[in-house]
């Protein structure tokens, strides 16, 4: 064994303290006598106090987080009949901070030695951290995904009823689906604790890409909105919205010739939002007569619903227009 070497560099006081301190490890005994606590410096330094020879453990159980405390004083008085190691994680104060705390040792009363038991504490803080970050990511995750799944089955239902072959069915529901996809990817941490969100102008400019990309349509879409962030709902739902509108245009508006155009604009109204999307250069529109389709729908619902907003229509000779107003608030969310 090395340590029977007494030339061994571990075989030395100085350098196995100068170990534990690299490590981080601070060192505790427990009288379980008199319930008085030895610590070394760096156990004190954890714990943010000053430096006594009198810390009994009712004065360390004061430091604990208040959810921690009565599971970490029943944990305590529990380890005299804990047979071998033990882990016990806990929160504790120092002035407004927390941080995490690993106290470990030996249970059992065959681990005392001279009516003492002997640990350690280390700081975990930044684990427990990661910890927390990973279960939140995952959370939120899931939630997203259950949405997701939600919206998708829904969409599949509606359009199902509002088609009459598998092919239109096909083209429809990948066009919807499609927009989802865009805009959850667009869903992203923005810098400044300002939340999942994505810019507005850049959700609104990704959504319409598709139709800019079609060759004779370079150039005749024109997006001009306030710098502002969108959530994760309202991305999805106002991506449901701007397909069915560029779809319909696409179909009977002003991208179905080549000399239509497409201005999107927006401006802040108070606590609100109002966009504008005007169409010019296509051929004559009609208000629809009749009930509303599906598309119609999922646009109503989608703005007074989720977005919490209205929607109006303009047939004008020279292009539809339309506008929606849109909650502040509900577009953050």
């Amino acid at each position: 064994m090395p340590f029977r070497d007494p030339n061994h560099p571990l075989a030395q006081a100085e350098n196995l303290r100068r170990a534990i301190h690299a490590a981080g490890v601070a060192l505790w005994s427990w009288n379980v006598t008199d319930d008085q606590f030895a610590m070394d410096e760096q156990a004190y330094n954890l714990w943010g106090l000053a430096y006594s020879h009198q810390v009994k453990f009712e004065d360390l159980s004061a430091h604990v987080h208040p959810a921690d405390r009565d599971r970490v004083r029943d944990a305590f008085s529990a380890t005299r009949g804990i047979v071998g190691a033990y882990e016990i994680d806990f929160r504790i104060l120092v002035g407004e901070e927390i941080r995490w705390i690993s106290a470990r040792g030996l249970g059992d009363d065959s681990a005392l030695h001279k009516g003492q038991m002997f640990g350690i504490f280390i700081n975990v803080t930044g684990r427990k951290q990661a910890e927390e970050g990973n279960e939140l990511l995952a959370g939120e995750m899931s939630h997203r995904v259950k949405n997701l799944l939600a919206i998708a089955t829904g969409l599949t239902n509606l359009t199902s009823r509002t088609t009459t072959t598998a092919v239109e069915m096909a083209q429809m529901l990948t066009g919807r689906l499609a927009a989802l996809g865009r805009a959850h990817d667009l869903v992203r941490p923005l810098p400044g604790h300002q939340g999942h969100a994505t810019l507005l102008g850049d959700l609104l400019s990704i959504l319409l890409s598709p139709y800019e990309d079609m060759g004779v349509f370079s150039g005749r879409i024109r997006v001009a909105v306030p710098r502002m962030g969108v959530g994760e709902g309202s991305a999805t739902s106002l991506a449901l919205v701007v397909h069915e509108l560029a779809t319909n245009s696409l179909k009977y508006g002003a991208l179905s010739v080549e000399t239509g155009t497409l201005d999107l604009s927006g401006s802040s109204m108070g606590q609100d939002l109002e966009l504008v999307w005007m169409e010019r250069g296509g051929p004559q529109v009609e208000p629809p007569s009749g009930a509303n389709g599906f598309g119609s729908s999922l646009v109503n619902r989608s703005v007074a619903g989720q977005l919490g907003g209205s929607i109006t229509y303009d047939w004008s000779d020279a292009g539809v227009i339309v506008t929606l107003r849109l909650n502040g608030k509900r577009l953050a969310a």
